[in-house]
């Protein structure tokens, strides 16, 4: 038997404006869930890139533009808690690229199995660009106008312990950001298309 339902509450589930709503907050609860440090959540002192998480959830059903856009927002609200240079905008702005092209291609299913192996991918591809950036940043020397090769050194091999333990943690999570949320967005584009053809 099926109970009777309140129709306030199915109109603000069903409507734009609470879509929104849920979609601006798990992005913000996300850029700030860096700072969350919660037994189970730490793996060798890094958290999940949990910004990142985020933008493969939103990039696997959107398209190329959108996917980008997010990345490139997210990238910013995220310089602008913690330090914008090196910029976390250009990575996930790539990330949010290269997974909705993913999705375009059909590589890879809707399932939280196939998000943790894009994420922990996608890891390896935006640690390794602020890398670079550190690289391009502290590696030139003004005074001598030489690189610095000890710096880039150490950059390259903490790129290496910081990108893989990131992955590993990041991957692990991303099904408790990837399930609820893309329940929630594959309800709200079935009541879309429910509305529309009624």
């Amino acid at each position: 038997m099926t109970q009777p339902s309140n129709p306030l509450f199915n109109l603000l589930l069903s409507s734009r404006y609470s879509n929104w709503a849920i979609t601006a907050l798990s992005a913000l609860a996300c850029a700030l869930g860096g700072w969350v440090r919660l037994p189970g959540m730490v793996l060798a002192g890094l958290t999940p890139n949990w910004t990142l998480i985020w933008v493969v959830c939103w990039s696997v059903n959107r398209p190329t533009g959108q996917a980008a856009l997010a990345g490139l927002m997210l990238g910013f609200l995220q310089d602008a808690i913690s330090q914008p240079r090196p910029t976390h905008a250009l990575g996930l702005a790539i990330v949010g690229i290269l997974t909705a092209r993913l999705q375009k291609q059909r590589v890879l299913k809707e399932d939280f199995i196939s998000a943790a192996l894009i994420v922990f991918g996608m890891v390896a591809i935006a640690e390794t660009l602020m890398a670079l950036q550190w690289t391009l940043l502290l590696g030139w020397n003004e005074d001598s106008g030489q690189w610095a090769a000890r710096t880039i050194d150490s950059i390259w091999l903490n790129h290496q312990t910081i990108a893989l333990r990131s992955a590993i943690i990041s991957s692990l999570w991303a099904p408790a950001v990837y399930l609820p949320l893309s329940s929630w967005w594959k309800r709200f584009e079935g009541d879309r298309q429910e509305n529309r053809s009624e």
